[in-house]
């Protein structure tokens, strides 16, 4: 038996994220807000350690750079935290912007592989990534209120679920 069999109670009981995904979904304003105060946190975190980085190698020719680096990435953290609206807004449009573009590529990459077996599939994702993208650029800014928290919550479902599913298969399989 592995050590992930032993332990199939612990994936089920992590399974909570359902309910943190429905809970999310019930609220999906505060969600976004929750999204893009938890990305700007980040941001501070990681421009900090940039910044005491770049202190520990000052005598280094890239010093200032790295520090210059970790200030602006703060900044920038500081900026979605004190205005998660905006933040909301920006964050939406590339969200949308690269997702046009990636559904892009991928119909590219079928049309290359045209002639290989399944090729279609990935022609449908690439329709379906590419339509998704064009369909938050055309709700953008109104989606900016919520479209990120749905992500959120929907990823907090089937994280759930996938969890959950594991733990079970893992008890079966014991």
């Amino acid at each position: 038996m592995t050590e992930a069999q032993g332990k199939w109670g612990w994936f089920v009981v992590l399974g909570i994220f359902v309910v943190l995904g429905f809970g999310a979904l019930s609220n999906l304003l505060l969600a976004t807000i929750a999204t893009i105060f938890y990305i700007g946190v980040l941001m501070i975190v990681a421009g900090a350690f940039q910044i005491v980085h770049a202190l520990r190698v000052k005598d280094w020719r890239g010093f200032f750079l790295w520090g210059l680096g970790g200030f602006f990435y703060a900044a920038a953290g500081m900026t979605i935290v004190l205005d998660p609206a905006i933040a909301s807004l920006v964050l939406t449009l590339i969200l949308a912007v690269f997702t046009i573009a990636s559904g892009l590529m991928r119909l590219l990459l079928s049309f290359r592989a045209r002639g290989d077996r399944g090729w279609g599939w990935l022609f449908a994702s690439g329709l379906l990534t590419a339509i998704a993208g064009l369909a938050f650029l055309l709700g953008w800014p109104l989606n900016s209120l919520w479209l990120l928290g749905l992500l959120l919550s929907v990823d907090l479902v089937f994280q759930g679920c996938t969890l959950i599913g594991l733990g079970l298969q893992l008890r079966d399989s014991r």
